[in-house]
């Protein structure tokens, strides 16, 4: 983890493969209060998914919407997780700046800590590629 899921509106023009690989990056990014990587490199999944059917606030416009979900491990340190968070809406504000001056447009991000876990099975071989 962390496992990111981005769902939207499909009258959003913008390039989403960017964002996806932005938003790794940004994770990739992050490192703990003693400077070590945050979040695992093999871990980091970013999936984009536009709805087939959406209705936004009152429909009487064509508003859009982006929500990004963002599935971390528990055991994080609070501050570690909202400096993440920040520097995931700044990128986020960034990437969809032209278009957010052009459009009604509401972009939300949560990051959801998973109590403890009931099941987890992994099956990788990703993780050994990065932790050389």
């Amino acid at each position: 983890m962390p496992h990111v899921v981005i769902q939207y509106t499909p009258n959003i023009d913008a390039d989403m493969d960017s964002l996806c690989r932005q938003i790794a990056a940004v994770l990739i990014e992050q490192k703990d209060e003693k400077g070590t990587q945050l979040f695992p490199i093999g871990g980091t999944r970013v999936l984009a998914y536009p709805a087939a059917h959406h209705a936004v606030a009152d429909g009487k416009q064509d508003y859009a919407f982006v929500y990004i979900n963002v599935r971390i491990a528990p055991a994080r340190a609070a501050a570690d997780t909202k400096r993440a968070g920040d520097a995931l809406l700044a990128r986020t504000q960034a990437h969809f700046a032209e278009l957010f001056a052009q459009r009604l447009i509401g972009i939300t991000i949560q990051i959801d800590e998973g109590p403890g876990q009931v099941y987890d099975a992994k099956h990788s071989n990703l993780h050994p590629l990065f932790n050389k």
